[in-house]
């Protein structure tokens, strides 16, 4: 198709010239741009104006909603349609709302592309959106607005006839839900008593009866509550067969012009239960004379990029998820199992296709430089944190013994080196407890602990890091889009509340928006030992700003460091995967790299998956939440020992001891009386007594009740463990200058009742 020139053409565009230019051009055009593409100047645009016109009276072309020339088979630009589900890419597709052809053709299929932060559309929603054609009978939308749907779909757990509700009746899931949907006996859909369904509303959203259409498993399986989880969240699980079989067909990657690493003694260290492998570690005292006390690394990390190419079924479905999802009984995976477990898993004595990150540090840890290679390696060992410290205590298993002086004390060697950089740089280091669970042989929560730390963690974290800094800073200097792993300084108005609170126990905080990691590292430092420790840790980490992806580098304020990416884990984050690709072409390594349409959509990508992360973090805690309520249901009744974590203007959270398990203590239960919401303070303050209830206070309570649907547990507290909290002063005004009697009062009205107030 003839193009943009600058030179005057001997003729005109042909009709046929403008035709397949505006029926190929993928956005709308006018005649200015079609005088641009074909180089049409000074008088000949009349001429152009005139072939145009006989063009619209011929019905060749049509006028579009903005007055633009388009195809009169094409769609408008702007358009109402209807999303008629998802295709097995998983891809959410759509038809105009109105299609009444005259020859019966099929409809045009519309793409429309998730949009971070709002929920995906589904099926009998309607939006009004912007059109781009892709193809014959192809476009991508963007929606503009909703502006209606089909039934609505809510997961909730069916309960059978009952003489005061009729046939039966479904309670969501969703805990904000507090309401019933009425089911009549042809709506039951085979749903059985304590089944987790997929129920419509039948009369719109505000609607209270319903009909079942899916039924996800029994509530009195243990392993139900993942999928309640998976359902509530839209985790994608099945893999489009094309997937699958690319997956299948995967072979071992040839040596080729790889680097021959397989005799280097590589070594995974990985958690007891871990099935996927994608990180090798080796390191070797530096020998150059101008580094004494330095060291060399090398970070192996499966070569995912070599298998999954940009834009097959593969990548589509590991862009879609975004990243694995872990749960306590299973693994939602972004790749499947023939990969994630098979070629791209580093597994001992195999030969696998890795990404290596070869780097120097000098005694004090700091990087003094690094390259990339794409290179084979035969890991040496598949060892875990546990074996690695027993070994390192002097207590080294039958396969550590011969494996200590050459591999295991080098890479703690260089992990000493690490540790003083990262105090150097004042890294924030929050020391919080992660709960273990165990399941039995059916699927229920048998133990509950603390997953221990270990040096070898922390060994295995630095080196990642390292290797994280180098795949950034390569990519900078190759001038090469990179998806950075992006932690933003905390927000000034979160700062100030935490400096008021920390203020409460007598430990400083510069006011102002230059807080430093080192600032609030010096804080924990001061409660460490205290009563208070695990409290400042928690109300440090909720200042925090949230890590995200981006190609804008905005640094890492966590762990202080001005350019960071995720190169580390491709197996089970895109982000790295993209990383991998943009090395790959910007080293010129071969196959699999990043190509320039990928690297330009980078700020999209960056925000899907990072609205993936988040999905995945929200489908985790809730089933974490479901099976410990779950465990939690037998010992309704019971008293435990716990502490105050969160206060709200509704009540405590309170969170137990030995469990770990997380529940509310409704603030109508803590006394007759109006408890004002000291949020500086993290306190509630009764108005009468005057009694107080903070955040870190201990108390022993009562299990009320334990809701697994919800994954609710309610608690009364029964005594304070300890001395009570010096009462605050009272909550003072607002930004806004109101105080809270303000809020509660805005037009001067008498206070409501006590009982409305505690609602």
């Amino acid at each position: 198709m003839p193009g943009p020139t600058d030179k005057k053409p001997a003729v005109l565009p042909t009709r046929e010239d403008i035709l397949r230019f505006v029926r190929e051009s993928p956005v709308p055009v006018g005649k200015r741009e079609i005088a641009q593409a074909f180089g049409v100047k000074g008088t000949d645009r009349v001429q152009l104006k005139q072939v145009l016109r006989e063009l619209r009276s011929d019905g060749a072309l049509a006028r579009g909603t903005r007055n633009e020339l388009m195809d009169p088979a094409a769609l408008p630009e702007y358009l109402v349609i209807e999303v008629i589900g998802t295709n097995r890419d998983g891809d959410t597709i759509a038809r105009p709302a109105r299609w009444n052809p005259d020859g019966g053709e099929a409809p045009p299929t519309i793409y429309v592309p998730a949009v971070p932060g709002q929920p995906a559309p589904g099926p009998a929603d309607r939006l009004l959106v912007t059109l781009r054609r892709r193809g014959k009978d192809e476009y991508d939308a963007t929606i503009v607005r909703r502006v209606g749907s089909g039934p609505r779909r809510l997961l909730g757990v069916f309960e059978a006839e009952h003489a005061d509700r009729g046939p039966g009746v479904v309670r969501p899931t969703d805990r904000k839900l507090r309401f019933e949907i009425a089911i009549d006996h042809g709506a039951r859909g085979g749903a059985l008593p304590n089944d987790v369904v997929w129920v419509e509303q039948l009369g719109g959203p505000l609607a209270r009866r319903g009909r079942i259409v899916e039924r996800m498993g029994s509530l009195d399986e243990p392993r139900t509550v993942s999928l309640i989880a998976i359902a509530a969240n839209d985790i994608p699980v099945d893999f489009a067969p094309e997937a699958l079989a690319l997956a299948e067909d995967a072979k071992a990657a040839p040596l080729g012009k790889r680097l021959d690493l397989r005799d280097v003694p590589f070594v995974t260290i990985d958690g007891e239960d871990a099935r996927d492998f994608d990180d090798a570690v080796q390191a070797q005292a530096d020998d150059a004379a101008d580094n004494p006390g330095g060291w060399r690394l090398m970070v192996a990390i499966a070569d995912v990029a070599w298998y999954v190419r940009a834009g097959d079924a593969l990548d589509r479905g590991a862009r879609e998820r975004g990243n694995s999802v872990y749960f306590p009984d299973r693994v939602v995976p972004m790749l499947p199992e023939a990969l994630s477990n098979g070629w791209c898993s580093l597994r001992p004595r195999e030969d696998r296709p890795v990404l290596v990150a070869e780097m120097r540090i000098d005694a004090a840890g700091q990087l003094l430089g690094h390259k990339f290679h794409r290179a084979l390696i035969r890991s040496a060992a598949r060892l875990t944190y546990d074996r690695v410290q027993t070994a390192r205590d002097g207590r080294p298993d039958e396969e550590l013994a011969p494996l200590m002086d050459a591999v295991i004390a080098p890479l703690y060697g260089a992990y000493v080196s690490l540790l003083a950089a990262r105090k150097a740089r004042g890294t924030l280091d929050l020391d919080l407890p992660e709960r273990k669970v165990g399941l039995d042989e059916a699927g229920r929560i048998a133990e509950i602990g603390v997953r221990q730390r270990f040096d070898s963690h922390r060994l295995i974290e630095e080196f990642m890091i390292l290797a994280n800094v180098a795949a950034a800073e390569t990519l900078e200097e190759r001038r090469m889009p990179c998806m950075y792993r992006v932690h933003d300084k905390p927000d000034g108005m979160k700062m100030e509340s935490l400096r008021q609170f920390l203020a409460t126990l007598d430990i400083g905080l510069q006011p102002g928006g230059n807080v430093r990691p080192k600032d609030l590292q010096r804080v924990l430092e001061k409660a460490a030992g205290k009563p208070f420790e695990r409290l400042v840790n928690e109300t440090v980490l909720r200042s925090q700003s949230q890590a995200v992806y981006s190609p804008d580098n905005l640094g890492h304020f966590g762990l202080a460091l001005r350019r960071y990416a995720h190169f580390t884990s491709p197996i089970r984050r895109y982000a790295d995967l993209l990383v991998h690709r943009a090395l790959v072409a910007g080293l010129g390594l071969g196959e699999g790299g990043l190509d320039h349409a990928e690297g330009a959509d980078f700020p999209a990508i960056g925000e899907q998956i990072s609205q993936a992360e988040r999905r995945a973090i929200a489908a985790e805690r809730a089933a974490m939440d479901r099976y410990m309520a779950a465990y939690m249901s037998e010992r309704v009744g019971a008293e435990f020992d716990g502490r105050v974590t969160g206060v709200t203007r509704f009540g405590l959270f309170v969170e137990l001891n030995d469990t770990g398990a997380n529940g509310l203590v409704p603030i109508k239960s803590l006394g007759d009386e109006y408890f004002d919401h000291d949020e500086p303070g993290q306190a509630l303050v009764g108005r009468r007594s005057r009694t107080v209830w903070r955040m870190g206070d201990t108390v022993r309570v009562r299990l009320h009740e334990a809701q697994i649907a919800t994954g609710s547990l309610v608690f009364v507290i029964m005594e304070r463990i300890g001395p009570a909290s010096k009462p605050p002063g009272r909550p003072g005004p607002r930004r806004d200058g109101k105080t809270f009697r303000d809020r509660q009062n805005p037009r001067g009205r008498p206070p409501l009742p006590k009982s409305h107030h505690r609602r």
